[in-house]
């Protein structure tokens, strides 16, 4: 079944940075849409970025655009969040997800069909 594995989640003070990586296995990665959610307790999951594996299109949320970059290494199956100018907001489970195509528009709607286990961002 697919896989996918998130690392570098933790604990940074407003102003800081962290990146995130997201390796996926058992998955047509060439062809596919990836993307970063977010979610803290007791509300909805969010869409933070989006990337098309074949063309690197990006999308981003509103509220992370010119702080956050989602890029991708086609090689070694993974996607990368780089997060800059965090801010204590930017507090979350930040979950990588995956599907092999994703309606237009509809790109950081938290219907993909496949998840991580999500890694915690904290920034105080």
């Amino acid at each position: 079944h697919v896989q996918l594995v998130e690392s570098g989640g933790g604990s940074v003070q407003a102003g800081g940075s962290l990146r995130l990586s997201c390796a996926v296995s058992r998955f047509s990665y060439s062809t596919a849409y990836m993307a970063w959610f977010r979610q803290t307790p007791g509300k909805e999951r969010e869409g933070v970025a989006g990337i098309y594996t074949s063309s690197s299109a990006t999308i981003y949320a509103d509220s992370v655009k010119g702080r956050f970059t989602i890029s991708q290494d086609v090689a070694k199956s993974t996607v990368y969040l780089q997060m800059n100018s965090l801010k204590p907001e930017d507090t979350a489970m930040y979950y990588c997800a995956a599907d092999s195509a994703v309606v237009p528009g509809e790109e950081l709607l938290p219907d993909l069909n496949y998840w991580g286990q999500g890694t915690q961002v904290t920034v105080s």
